[in-house]
């Protein structure tokens, strides 16, 4: 790209939401309609998270002036699980910058598994993205802390600025995880035979499982997610968390690669950055107006929440969030 970019004041494209009493009911809307879907599958391959309870169902939006609008099981935590990529990937960035963090991670979708390690060996050991397993092991390692302690403090402390209160671990999905994570090992492993982690590959891995392993719930994330749609601010707590070119950086990240391979279809429908975890949630943005978080364990077979998704189509949908949406701009009269 041309480096005169660099010196350039970067204008934004924003909008406004509607009123309140609208997107009141715009949520409960949206929850009622994702409510009655009952398809889906709650995870296996993480054995704690195969008892949770499948009616499970919460809807938010968290607006950038600081509103919050909720509907149904808001308040149930859950583990944060692959969610915390994006969260971490934007600490990172605001840690090192740009070019440092895009040098070592990468942007490009892989169109393979998000575990996949065929994808690390067809890029001569370079991890594509940060939203894989390949990629988030690579930028955890890259956390600042002078021991694996200090790096997780950050993690955790940094996750909390974004949801705007401290977030606990959930201990039973750590060491459930822990005792199934051999992939991961084994891709960290890779990563070191490429010189693409420099610590301990598998200290990496167990700090990488520690914040998978965060709670939350869907406030949290329309929060966190609110926070990268308003240029870095925490709307509720008004900390700034990072900075707005860092946001800019994990909205095309998220946009690109957000959904692993169904990304595509993911923008196709919906039309916004965002991001899922395994254990049920989805964080969505919408740059300049909002974040919407979702909970619900029934998962397609992808690893995506069912009713998270058809809420969150038709939130984009009926508050006009899609940012590829234009309507004919209005002409003048006369010559």
């Amino acid at each position: 790209m041309d480096d005169d970019l660099d010196r350039v004041a970067q204008a934004v494209s924003t909008g406004s939401l509607p009123g309140w009493d609208r997107v009141d009911e715009l949520v409960l809307a949206a929850h009622e309609r994702g409510r009655a879907d009952d398809e889906g599958a709650l995870a296996d391959d993480i054995p704690a998270l195969a008892a949770a309870d499948p009616a499970r169902f919460g809807v938010c939006v968290a607006e950038v002036d600081g509103g919050v609008h909720v509907a149904g099981e808001t308040e149930v935590e859950f583990s944060i699980q692959s969610i915390s990529k994006a969260f971490v990937y934007a600490l990172v960035c605001e840690s090192l910058g740009h070019e440092a963090v895009r040098a070592r991670v990468g942007v490009n979708n892989t169109g393979l598994a998000f575990n996949s390690v065929m994808a690390i060996e067809l890029n001569d050991g370079h991890p594509m993205n940060p939203m894989v397993n390949a990629g988030a092991l690579a930028t955890t390692a890259m956390v600042d802390g002078d021991t694996p302690a200090d790096q997780w403090a950050r993690i955790r402390d940094g996750l909390s600025r974004f949801a705007g209160r401290p977030l606990g671990l959930d201990q039973e999905v750590y060491e459930s995880e822990s005792h199934t994570n051999q992939r991961n090992r084994a891709i960290a492993r890779l990563l070191e035979s490429y010189g693409r982690i420099e610590l301990d590959p598998l200290t990496v891995v167990d700090t990488y499982t520690r914040q998978c392993s965060l709670r939350v719930n869907a406030r949290d994330l329309a929060v966190m997610g609110a926070t990268l749609a308003d240029g870095g601010v925490n709307p509720v707590t008004g900390d700034r968390v990072v900075s707005a070119d860092v946001c800019r950086d994990t909205l095309a990240v998220l946009a690109a690669n957000g959904l692993y391979e169904r990304s595509g279809e993911w923008l196709f429908e919906i039309g916004l950055p965002g991001k899922s975890g395994v254990a049920g949630g989805i964080v969505t943005i919408a740059p300049g107006k909002a974040g919407i978080g979702t909970y619900s364990p029934l998962l397609d077979r992808a690893g995506n929440s069912v009713r998270g998704q058809r809420a969150t189509a038709y939130l984009s949908r009926v508050l006009g969030l899609n940012v590829f949406a234009s309507a004919a701009h209005p002409r003048a009269s006369g010559p």
